[in-house]
């Protein structure tokens, strides 16, 4: 009997590591069928996870009912289970190099429960290579079993889309490998069975990690692309999102926009690769160029900023400067890789008085992370406004909104363009 059918009779359970945006909604949706432990090295998040609240506040409450789970940060409650999932973060560091402490320590915890029959897969994402080269002996060298005779290894990267509330984890196919023949179809069976939009079965696990590297790594490139174009178009004082809507009316078009790039996979993931290749003797240039112009978008737009203060004839210094939005991207309380930050960094470098504020993010992590305060009422006037996150809450603002919270002869940078076409009294300008 394999290890799927064991799972089907609940003879065996199944243990995901790590319950952030990627493990939790996996976790649940397999506690569906069968008998699952959701395991975190953080008790604060499982305290929460067991009162039904989803820290991420991606989850609703209702998703936790009927559930055969367990939330727990202790070794012994995964000791027993015989499928075990990683779903780990997989950062940088400051000097823009994979961070693979999250990983190769969940590879060391699975390793002290592992046991002969066992399988893992891993979620996270990596660099082709690092699930055989880095993970696979850190296991090894816990259990003191033999890779592919003892236990097998498989790997199935993650699709989830913070704040996506249509292409969720069932509707998304889902890419599976293993680390021989039998496995493979271990896996897909497992994955296929709460999966509904079906599963592709990647030759190796190596094919597996690319392919999800690349997924990312080519939206940078896109991205990087109409950035580029924005710096263009800002000299010729054209509007980029008016460019991109007449050429968008070609069919083949690919509709990108440009903007500030962050979060937990398309400012993070061209990193890894890049820094294979380099392992390599490669040197990258194209991915490479279109990381360093994401990059520097935070402190180009802060630089915009500075120069509406001067042509306004407004002191730099002491100068008020409102900005909407803290987090990666609109209508998520992810705040992880936020490129607002730079902007925060570079208007503070001019002795500008920056406050920004969220509907959705968390003050306390904000500052945590990243050493500022989020504004919690908007008071008093300000020399210029940046709309950075395009939230649900900031769509339906007007000009008038706007006048009513500035000082006369102040701007506002609309980063997303939701505003075009609709300021007449106040200077606007957007990317």
């Amino acid at each position: 009997m394999g290890i799927y059918n064991d799972i089907v009779s609940k003879q065996a359970g199944i243990a995901v590591i790590g319950l952030g945006y990627v493990g939790l909604p996996l976790a649940l949706e397999f506690a569906r069928k069968y008998k699952v432990v959701g395991f975190d090295i953080n008790p604060k998040r499982v305290d929460m996870l067991k009162r039904n609240e989803d820290p991420s506040k991606e989850v609703d409450a209702s998703e936790f009912e009927g559930r055969d789970i367990t939330f727990s940060c202790a070794l012994d409650d995964i000791r027993d289970c015989r499928f075990y999932i990683v779903a780990v973060p997989t950062p940088i560091d400051e000097a823009k190099s994979p961070d693979l402490k999250p990983l190769v320590g969940a590879s060391r915890t699975v390793g002290k429960v592992l046991k002969k029959g066992d399988y893992v897969v891993f979620e996270s994402t990596v660099y082709p290579g690092c699930t055989e080269e880095d993970c696979i002996p850190v296991m090894e060298k816990e259990s003191g079993l033999v890779f592919n005779k003892d236990f097998k290894v498989g790997y199935s990267p993650e699709r989830i889309n913070p704040g996506d509330k249509v292409n969720t984890l069932t509707r998304i196919l889902k890419i599976v490998s293993g680390s021989d023949a039998e496995s493979l179809e271990e896996i897909a069976s497992l994955y296929g069975s709460i999966i509904t939009a079906g599963i592709h079965r990647a030759p190796t696990i190596k094919v597996a990690e690319a392919a999800k590297i690349i997924e990312n790594t080519q939206r940078d490139l896109n991205i990087s692309l109409m950035n580029e174009l924005s710096l263009i178009f800002d000299k010729m004082n054209i509007n980029t999102y008016d460019v991109i809507e007449a050429a968008g009316t070609k069919w083949n078009f690919l509709k990108f926009s440009p903007g500030l790039v962050g979060g937990h996979c398309i400012g993070v993931d061209p990193y890894y690769l890049t820094y294979k290749a380099t392992e390599l003797g490669l040197h990258p240039r194209v991915i490479a160029a279109g990381r360093f112009t994401n990059d520097m978008m935070g402190a180009h737009i802060a630089k915009v900023a500075i120069k509406k203060l001067i042509s306004n004839d407004k002191k730099i210094k002491g100068a008020r400067i409102l900005i909407l939005g803290a987090t990666f991207k609109e209508d998520v309380a992810d705040i992880r890789n936020s490129k607002i930050v730079d902007i925060v960094k570079e208007l503070n470098s001019f002795s500008v008085d920056v406050e920004v504020v969220d509907p959705r993010a968390d003050a306390e992590e904000v500052f945590e992370e990243y050493g500022f305060h989020l504004t919690k009422d908007i008071k008093g006037k300000y020399d210029g406004v940046i709309a950075a996150v395009s939230h649900a809450e900031y769509k339906g603002l007007d000009e008038a909104y706007f006048l009513s919270i500035c000082n006369p002869g102040s701007f506002v940078l609309d980063l997303k363009g939701l505003y075009r076409g609709k300021f007449n009294a106040m200077e606007y300008w957007s990317l």
